[in-house]
């Protein structure tokens, strides 16, 4: 007799933070970080090292320097270089559909998926993936989606030294490694928006350092 699995759920990343919470904390090798300040979850080896390579490839065919919408006239804010990863690509839908059923999330809230790069002596300094609903450009970024709601990374690789992520409020650095996804809310429960989150990728020492993200919103994306 044949067994259909139960559908996955799809949240719309705007609801309550609760449900999503439990639903990752219900999937195996997901481990929540005990700390009351952030949703953060970990999930290692979520990507093989073969995906890892295939994609590591496509960020370096695409690459520019990352940008900021606001850095406070510090240009050595975000030294990275960022690759917008091809949404038709059968491995890049192959990954979003890996990550889009583990979390729950409803794939129309979310960004497309991006690369980033980091060579030896590059990082991002510590900031929020939110947007500031005082800054000048909010409008602009959240006026149709709405602000970020969850963030989705995953490390393509450890470089040889350096190149972690350090979650100041909370004292917690994560190391990279090879396929390891972070997941985290930028909201509160409450729905407000967490300064909790602040987070440093932190400079590379030796090697180089490859992460794709991708960000959810409050609305449908586009």
């Amino acid at each position: 007799m044949h067994t259909i699995d139960p559908p996955v759920p799809r949240f719309g990343s705007g609801e309550p933070s609760a449900g999503i919470a439990a639903h990752l904390a219900a999937q195996p090798e997901v481990q929540r970080v005990p700390n009351p300040k952030v949703m953060l979850f970990l999930r290692r080896h979520f990507l093989d090292a073969e995906t890892c390579a295939a994609l590591c490839a496509r960020i370096d065919a695409v690459r520019r320097p990352s940008t900021l919408t606001d850095h406070d006239g510090d240009s050595r804010y975000r030294t990275s270089e960022t690759g917008d990863l091809d949404a038709a690509d059968p491995l890049v839908a192959a990954v979003e559909a890996k990550l889009l059923a583990l979390t729950g999330l409803d794939g129309a809230h979310g960004e497309p998926m991006q690369g980033q790069r980091y060579a030896v002596g590059q990082e991002f300094k510590p900031h929020t993936d939110y947007f500031t609903p005082t800054g000048i450009d909010f409008e602009r970024f959240c006026g149709v989606a709405g602000n970020r709601t969850w963030t989705a990374m995953i490390y393509l690789n450890a470089p040889e030294a350096g190149g972690a992520t350090r979650f100041k409020a909370i004292d917690k650095i994560i190391q990279p490694e090879t396929g390891k996804l972070i997941l985290w809310n930028n909201r509160r429960a409450d729905g407000t928006l967490n300064p909790a989150t602040i987070h440093h990728g932190m400079k590379v020492r030796a090697g180089t350092k490859y992460v794709i993200t991708k960000w959810f919103r409050e609305r449908r994306w586009g």
